[in-house]
């Protein structure tokens, strides 16, 4: 699959941020996890995690997640973060796309080519890729509530912005 013209604003705030909270249902119900990714030329979300954990099983089931992405000790005032929805899958061995995730995600996280344990440790996981299909960019240093949203829908239409709440 191709890139996607994702408004600026949101790859801007997606790139500030190092840390995915990912949401997923599987047989025993809706759960979440805490991934470390970086976000490709394509527009995509890649992190890495082993096939066999529960998410990794219930994304290889069910590829549908909803995600958000924003910096701990945020005051409310300045409050910025994306929210997300898209499908997950994981990259094949040897592909182009997973070449291009993997450069993506080593430029974010240097250090996982430095480790020899932490080298090792990866090279029992799988490397995954979120395509969104949604975003919600939420920035309350431009206004309590301001919101700008994209979907792969409107697709070369831009972004959509909802202005601040008044009273």
């Amino acid at each position: 699959m191709g890139a996607v013209t994702i408004d600026e604003a949101i790859l801007t705030a997606l790139r500030t941020h190092t840390t995915l909270t990912l949401a997923y249902t599987d047989a025993e119900g809706p759960q979440g996890c805490a991934v470390l990714y970086a976000v490709t030329d394509a527009g995509a979300a890649v992190f890495v995690t082993a096939a066999t954990t529960r998410h990794g099983r219930a994304l290889a089931a069910d590829p549908r997640a909803a995600f958000t992405a924003q910096a701990d000790g945020q005051r409310w005032t300045e409050l910025t973060g994306v929210q997300g929805r898209g499908l997950v899958h994981r990259l094949p061995e040897g592909s182009p796309e997973r070449a291009a995730a993997w450069a993506a995600y080593t430029q974010r996280f240097p250090f996982v080519t430095h480790d020899e344990r932490l080298a090792a440790a990866l090279a029992a996981t799988d490397l995954w890729e979120l395509r969104p299909s949604w975003l919600r960019l939420i920035d309350n240093g431009r206004g309590f509530g301001v919101k700008t949203e994209w979907s792969a829908g409107q697709a070369g239409r831009g972004a959509t912005e909802e202005p601040r709440p008044k009273g």
